[in-house]
């Protein structure tokens, strides 16, 4: 019989450790005619190689359990980064048209045949409609709200039946588009009676 036919009828493989059979065996017998001492010895250093290399096993294991974490955190922000960039990607151009917006609102203010008002009403609806789906939508003002600088843009003071400080009226209408403020709301804050 081969020596490695021996060793592999001597050796029990268990997955965790190796098991050595007990002296008297093929295995005890060849090791102990090359020196009698050295089984021991070898049995220590095997120890402790094995030792070593469950240790180098757990370290990689742990880098490659780190690395994988990091790339799924990557991915996840990269595709949060690629959304937000598709949303506000057309934000340019919405600010662009908002004037258009402001332009109809003005116009509506005056007289005009009822037809043309009812076809510019109709345009702005349509506009208004496009920009919606979009995400765009209007930041709400009415007389007496408090003023609040990251919605609200004050262009001035005029007198008012509203408490001081609060707003007296909305001169331009402002904007969101998908909660971001893309266009404040101009309003003249309520000032006090001399």
């Amino acid at each position: 019989m081969k020596k490695e036919d021996k060793e592999k009828k001597d050796t029990i493989y268990t997955g965790e450790d190796i098991e050595i059979v007990e002296e008297g065996s093929v295995f005890a017998e060849d090791t102990a005619d090359e020196g009698g001492e050295e089984l021991p010895k070898r049995l220590d250093k095997l120890r402790k190689d094995l030792a070593s290399c469950r240790k180098e096993k757990q370290e990689y294991l742990e880098g490659w359990q780190r690395a994988k974490a990091d790339l799924i955190n990557h991915k996840k922000d990269e595709t949060e980064r690629k959304q937000a960039v598709s949303q506000f990607a057309s934000e340019d151009t919405i600010y662009d048209i908002l004037p258009v917006l402001d332009s109809f609102d003005l116009a509506l203010k005056h007289d005009m045949p009822p037809d043309v008002e009812k076809g510019i009403r109709m345009i702005k609806g349509q506009l208004e409609e496009v920009l919606k789906r979009k995400g765009v939508e209007t930041i709400a003002v009415t007389k007496g709200d408090a003023f609040d600088s990251a919605i609200h843009e004050s262009i001035g003071e005029t007198e008012s039946d509203a408490k001081e400080g609060t707003i007296a009226e909305e001169v331009q209408r402002g904007y969101r588009m998908y909660g971001k403020v893309i266009r404040a709301s101009r309003v003249k804050i309520a000032k006090g009676n001399i």
